[in-house]
């Protein structure tokens, strides 16, 4: 299939879901046209009918072909250019890689809910109830697990950055808007990803924005007028 891709996405400093696909493409160097819906603007009402058939973003466009969902859009990728390396080569490495990806896609609600994304803020500690904690232990053994069995010399999770790099890419920025304490392995991811060209570019796009989303800032006063 050939056409141009046009990747339909929301606000870079709150969507953490668009934020996925946009860096993995960027970071493979899959070449895209970006469409950006402000959130709870005009142009959000005009276009998400047009652009989305869920109502909701990120959503990938191929000339006719819409592909909606953050982790569908990440697959249809991987077929469209197999020789992108959107997962990794060995076959256990990719088994590993799918499931924690797919753990991010599912599971992690609390951390979510509690520790919204937001790239522009600084909120040390807020949202760190138990259920939280626990989350975030769960999510330190997947890195640990997956550093030490397939990260060999690379600064990634599988060595390369992968679709699994992507789809934790948003939880390293909550990590560091909310001040979360990790341990070494953890720390050196996050600086790894932090310093990824595709993560750089989409967070200075996030903090050139100027949108306040009150739903997506429960630590924030709302800006006075």
């Amino acid at each position: 299939m050939s056409g141009t891709l046009t990747l339909v996405i929301g606000n870079k400093n709150y969507s953490s879901w668009s934020m996925r696909p946009w860096v993995l493409l960027r970071q493979r160097g899959i070449a895209f046209e970006e469409r950006r819906l402000r959130f709870d603007s005009d142009e959000w009402d005009a276009g998400i009918g047009r652009w989305s058939p869920s109502g909701l973003v990120p959503v990938l466009w191929r000339g006719p072909v819409a592909v909606w969902d953050t982790l569908a859009i990440v697959e249809t990728v991987a077929d469209w250019f197999p020789a992108a390396g959107v997962w990794p080569a060995d076959p256990v490495a990719r088994a590993f890689a799918r499931s924690a990806s797919a753990e991010m896609h599912a599971g992690f609600r609390e951390l979510r809910a509690r520790m919204p994304m937001n790239i522009r803020a600084s909120h040390p500690g807020k949202g760190l109830t138990p259920e939280v904690r626990a989350e975030i232990g769960r999510i330190e053994s997947l890195w640990r697990q997956a550093r030490r069995r397939f990260g060999g010399d690379g600064a990634f999770l599988f060595g390369d950055f992968c679709a699994a790099d992507a789809m934790f890419a948003p939880v390293v920025m909550r990590f560091a808007t909310y001040g979360v304490a990790l341990g070494d392995v953890a720390s050196r991811y996050c600086e790894a990803v932090r310093a990824a060209p595709g993560v750089s570019a989409w967070v200075e796009g996030a903090l050139a924005e100027t949108e306040f989303v009150a739903e997506d800032e429960p630590y924030a006063e709302p800006p006075r007028p």
